[in-house]
């Protein structure tokens, strides 16, 4: 690499990494969970499940605790993911209301979940990490995205209002296509985890230029 585009690369990086509360240190989107090593901050992509042959009738997000990886396996079913987050090993399933694996600890049940007009779906799971006043771009999905926050405080302003969840809370839910901004709330860092319930074929994520939020997080 020529010594000016290794140092404009550089600076790049310290951009990103500096980023104060305006925007989460991984520059507002989402990036891999193997890069939890460069990002502390941010939004990361965990695991994205193609769906197969949904029920019919309402979905519900369940999500189950395990001790180790062997366990979460035997117990995984149709549209099951397993996942490493938060030092906990996860079974995510997308089911009917009521389904159960066949062993685990029973976290949530978030639902029902509104489900977009499309010939594939894929679930895609992250984990949100945001310090006090840390913020996402203004930007929206082609399918609804649910919240289960473990420890912390985040808020979420849509058109509709604002929400804020804690651990122990209701679950969050915003439907496809409708802008949000998330903003760290709190004393301390957040910890949140996100599923997208998207048409397969669509970006994940784009930015949402029509609308402005109101500031409704940041009082």
């Amino acid at each position: 690499m020529r010594r000016d585009a290794k140092c404009g690369a550089l600076i790049t990086i310290a951009l990103i990494l500096s980023a104060g509360s305006t925007h989460a240190q991984t520059g507002g989107t989402c990036v891999a969970a193997s890069e939890r090593a460069t990002f502390e901050f941010g939004c990361f992509i965990t695991a994205r499940t193609i769906l197969r042959e949904l029920p019919s009738g309402p979905l519900f997000w369940h999500l189950d605790r395990y001790p180790d990886n062997a366990a979460a396996e035997a117990a995984k079913g149709p549209n099951g993911t397993v996942v490493q987050s938060f030092g906990t090993v996860w079974l995510f399933t997308i089911a009917v209301a009521g389904w159960k694996p066949s062993a685990g600890e029973r976290v949530a049940e978030i639902g029902p979940l509104p489900l977009v007009r499309a010939e594939q779906h894929a679930a895609v799971y992250m984990e949100g990490v945001f310090k006090p006043g840390m913020a996402s771009e203004v930007h929206r999905h082609p399918g609804v995205e649910a919240w289960h926050t473990v420890s912390g405080e985040m808020c979420v302003e849509t058109p509709k209002g604002r929400f804020i969840q804690r651990p122990g809370d209701p679950a969050i839910i915003v439907p496809a296509g409708q802008p949000m901004e998330l903003i760290g709330t709190g004393g301390s860092t957040r910890e949140s985890l996100v599923l997208i319930l998207q048409d397969a074929s669509q970006p994940r994520s784009t930015t949402a230029h029509d609308w402005t939020p109101k500031g409704l997080c940041r009082k």
